[in-house]
């Protein structure tokens, strides 16, 4: 069975997160824990590749994952942004990995569950929270998931991310209609995966799925599609759906 490819983080996270210490200043001051190291450049050089699977030792999974120049074609700030105010909210990061979303989410939400079927990841993720100041240590959950249930309780998420990972989910009618129990009545459920392109960088085609198939497995599931994008992001689409909110009774009348 294939892995959930997972949000690998640009070089080394845990020494750019580390070097925080516990100067990080509160979470109006703090937008992320990782901070970017901008280049001059204005297209990705030298894309890496990403792996097809999960598969491989948890060192090569890390090296095939990072690339020096993902936060420009990746733009996680305006990926995070198109959640809106996270302040009191808990969040739940599907196919985690190394934290490349979950971390910056941390200073935001109220919570951050980063979930992934692999425990090295799971391992990675507790072994960078050890590390981060106290406030934020409190605010962040790992979690090791199945491959057909990302195991949240009911109502749980108020938003949940699936970024580079949607392609590798079985069966993902089923699985949406699971995860929309986890997720709070007007949830949101943001889907950051791959064009069906000849890309330099992303999976195959065979794991890829098209804008309008996801859209159709989404509505299935039971999901509102709320927003689609296939233009903000030079490599991937994006997609905002909600969890419909439950009807207002008329009080037995």
């Amino acid at each position: 069975m294939k892995h959930f490819i997972p949000n690998i983080c640009i070089g080394m996270i845990g020494m750019t997160l580390f070097s925080c210490g516990g100067n990080v200043p509160d979470n109006s001051d703090a937008p992320s824990l990782i901070q970017e190291k901008h280049t001059p450049a204005t297209t990705v050089s030298e894309p890496v590749p990403l792996p097809a699977s999960g598969e491989g030792s948890f060192e090569s999974l890390v090296a095939d994952y990072e690339s020096k120049d993902r936060g420009i074609w990746q733009k996680p700030e305006l990926v995070i942004s198109l959640l809106g105010d996270l302040e009191n909210k808990t969040v739940a990061d599907i196919g985690a990995g190394t934290g490349y979303f979950t971390f910056r989410m941390v200073p935001r939400a109220k919570k951050v569950i980063g979930i992934d079927i692999d425990m090295r990841f799971i391992s990675f993720l507790d072994s960078v929270k050890v590390r981060l100041p106290e406030q934020y240590q409190k605010r962040f959950e790992s979690r090791l998931a199945k491959p057909d249930d990302p195991l949240l309780k009911p109502g749980e998420a108020d938003a949940v991310i699936i970024v580079n990972t949607y392609g590798y989910i079985q069966n993902r009618v089923k699985y949406l209609k699971t995860l929309l129990k986890g997720i709070a009545a007007g949830g949101q459920l943001l889907i950051i995966d791959f064009k069906k392109n000849n890309l330099p960088i992303g999976p195959p085609d065979e794991y890829k799925v098209a804008l309008g198939e996801a859209e159709k497995e989404l509505i299935t599931a039971g999901f509102e599609v709320d927003k689609v994008d296939k233009d903000a992001l030079d490599y991937q689409y994006i997609i905002l759906a909600v969890k419909p909110t439950k009807p207002e009774t008329d009080g037995g009348r």
